[in-house]
């Protein structure tokens, strides 16, 4: 071998040593699937859920910055913002979006109207009421995920909420007007409120700004009770609403995480369980499946969360039977 030949060897040679195994080779940036995080609120008010999202993707494998890239887009409680950030994704070509909530998902359905990347939603109020898929079973088109039916939730809270509390007459419906599913909702309790003899007066906050003259109002119409309808940007405001709440004697009743925050009582699905869940639908669309033939599905456990330190800070007793019913009480 002479001395060209021999060099030219020791290049190809030292080139295929340095060139690691298939099987050992970290995958290329390029081919790393992306998930593009659509947040309504803030980082910080929705960490919880995104954590819990993330060890949904751990559980299956996949690891942010190793096998996959997260790209985050949080509106920071500025639901005008959703289409922009959505359409922002939809440039940036991740290979699905994760959003949720009725603002959310239908600000992504929007974005991907021409560019049909898939969409998995979460924690949505209503998807088909609110025109987000077509149905449960075959939802069509390029969205998935899961639903909870918030039109039959609110109206069930208002039966836990008059069987836990008999005297309740007047119930205060706290509600977000620029939310496109409170609409639904409202229709929802009334229709529930009527058969349980109850009126419903409704006070608006668009966010934490509104509530002091929200709460003000309630004090002028004497009510004697408070139904909070879930919404992303009162959410980061659960500690003050249920501190105005007990401060006007106010007993309250919203979704789990708000009793947990101090309101009187918590009802609906487990919200956490649903962000986990969320990475099953992301991991079968980067196997592969299309969103329009994956069920989009619904929580099957409601949980009832009774919080025993606000009861006692509004002189409340609760009775035995009420309490036997929950499916965890906070002291």
């Amino acid at each position: 071998m002479n001395h060209a030949r021999r060099r030219q060897f020791l290049i190809t040679a030292g080139a295929l040593l340095a060139a690691p195994f298939p099987g050992f080779a970290q995958q290329p940036a390029a081919t790393i699937p992306r998930i593009g995080f659509l947040g309504v609120s803030t980082p910080a008010a929705w960490a919880s859920r995104v954590d819990a999202f993330r060890a949904g993707l751990r559980d299956l494998g996949y690891v942010d910055g190793k096998n996959i890239a997260i790209e985050y887009r949080f509106a920071q409680g500025q639901l005008d913002r959703l289409p922009e950030l959505a359409a922002e994704l939809v440039r940036l070509k991740v290979d699905v979006i994760v959003t949720h909530t009725i603002p959310g998902a239908l600000a992504a359905k929007q974005a991907t109207a021409t560019n049909p990347i898939p969409v998995v939603m979460t924690n949505v109020g209503d998807a088909v009421g609110s025109g987000i898929v077509a149905s449960l079973a075959r939802p069509g088109g390029n969205i998935t995920g899961d639903t909870f039916f918030l039109t039959e939730l609110v109206g069930k809270r208002l039966e836990v909420l008059k069987d836990a509390i008999p005297r309740v007459r007047q119930v205060a419906v706290l509600a977000n007007p620029d939310n496109a599913g409170t609409g639904q909702s409202l229709q929802a309790m009334e229709i529930a409120a009527k058969a349980l003899n109850i009126a419903l007066p409704r006070f608006d906050a668009r966010g934490s700004a509104d509530l002091d003259a929200a709460f003000a109002a309630m004090a002028k119409e004497s009510v004697d009770a408070l139904a909070v309808i879930e919404d992303a940007i009162l959410i980061p405001s659960n500690k003050r609403i249920a501190e105005l709440a007990v401060k006007q004697r106010l007993p309250s009743i919203s979704f789990i995480e708000y009793a947990d925050a101090g309101g009187l009582f918590g009802y609906g699905p487990n919200v956490l369980a649903l962000y986990r869940r969320a990475a099953v639908f992301v991991d079968k669309i980067l196997k592969g499946a299309k969103p329009a033939n994956i069920p989009i599905e619904r929580p099957t456990k409601f949980e009832f969360v009774i919080n025993m330190k606000t009861a006692k800070a509004l002189g409340l007793t609760i009775s035995n039977a009420t309490r036997m019913r929950a499916d965890r009480e906070i002291e």
